[in-house]
């Protein structure tokens, strides 16, 4: 099988990110609009134009919707508010499925809030988040654990996006990765790839992708030593991409090591979601019946796309077949 191949082939599949479905809003400021509240006596930033597109697991559901699959739908919960509003029409126009979206009142819809200065182009003043700040109620908890257990027959890729950073967690809770683990040992063959910040040696039975630092971290929190063969073992993981930017990627699949050199990329514009980007390459590559050194390549080259790109950006069939053609 080859990189062409799989790029012919994704619009037979059916993928459902699963996790933090979040909302990131652009917004620029023009500095020479500055002022100061005659209220407040604080600075004002004065903004003159806003973008919203999909976040986190949505950025992951972003990439694989450009990437031209079949059907591409999201599982989580967002709040009953303006940005989970805004959240749902982002995924919509995009042709991503929301159906599976919960909508509760005790939470907040995470948002990333970006200020683009714009005479610069640059991201230079503090990020605005909203986040869930106390954990998720149990009964939605479980709603979630259900759902996944209901739906994830209708589709042959599962991508898990524990994108969440606070201790509290996000949707990703006990009862949904106990799902997750169910569903992986009742069913080998499906291709379960999951992507934790903060939480990876939680997960067990499924194909895990973490970068390197997330990675020693996740060794540490295990068994406070730095082993990944052993953080391997102890996730009775499938197997484990570790990714580390330039400098490539380390694969961990049947009891085998193997290096990935990454493509090399003179002066990437936006290196934001080029995990996001690998994640979804790589899962649909397993999907097709990719091996885990093939998967690693070809999410290495969707991320190459997305990176040239400002923001949180995608690759498209027809870029990655002009790439492969060259």
């Amino acid at each position: 099988m080859t990189a062409l191949e799989l790029v012919n082939r994704l619009p037979s599949l059916r993928a459902l990110v699963v996790g933090d479905i979040c909302l990131d809003r652009w917004c620029t400021y023009d500095p020479r609009l500055a002022d100061r509240s005659r209220e407040t006596g604080l600075d004002r930033v004065a903004v003159v134009s806003t973008q919203n597109t999909p976040g986190g697991g949505g950025a992951v559901a972003n990439n694989l919707a450009a990437l031209g699959l079949a059907r591409v739908a999201v599982l989580g919960s967002i709040g009953c508010d303006g940005n989970g509003y805004e959240l749902v029409q982002a995924l919509a126009q995009r042709g991503i499925d929301t159906g599976a979206l919960l909508r509760d009142r005790a939470v907040t819809t995470f948002t990333y809030t970006k200020l683009i200065n714009r005479r610069t182009g640059v991201e230079d003043l503090p990020r605005i988040d909203y986040v869930q700040a106390d954990p998720l109620p149990d009964t939605l908890q479980q709603q979630l654990a259900q759902r996944l257990l209901d739906i994830h027959g209708g589709f042959d890729l599962l991508l898990v996006a524990d994108q969440s950073e606070i201790s509290t967690g996000g949707v990703v809770t006990q009862p949904v990765r106990r799902t997750i683990e169910e569903i992986g040992s009742n069913y080998p063959d499906k291709v379960i790839l999951g992507d934790s910040r903060m939480r990876c040696e939680l997960f067990r039975r499924v194909t895990m992708k973490i970068n390197r630092a997330e990675a020693e971290a996740a060794c540490q929190r295990a068994f406070a030593g730095l082993d990944y063969e052993q953080l391997c073992r102890h996730l009775c993981a499938r197997r484990l991409f570790i990714t580390d930017g330039p400098n490539g990627i380390v694969v961990l699949d049947a009891g085998r090591k193997i290096f990935i050199p990454a493509g090399r990329i003179e002066h990437p514009v936006d290196t934001c979601g080029a995990g996001d980007s690998f994640l979804a390459g790589a899962g649909c590559a397993l999907a097709l019946g990719a091996d885990a050194e093939l998967s690693a390549q070809f999410g290495d080259l969707v991320a190459s796309v997305t990176i040239m790109k400002p923001g949180t950006g995608t690759a498209s069939p027809d870029e990655l077949r002009r790439i492969l053609r060259a």
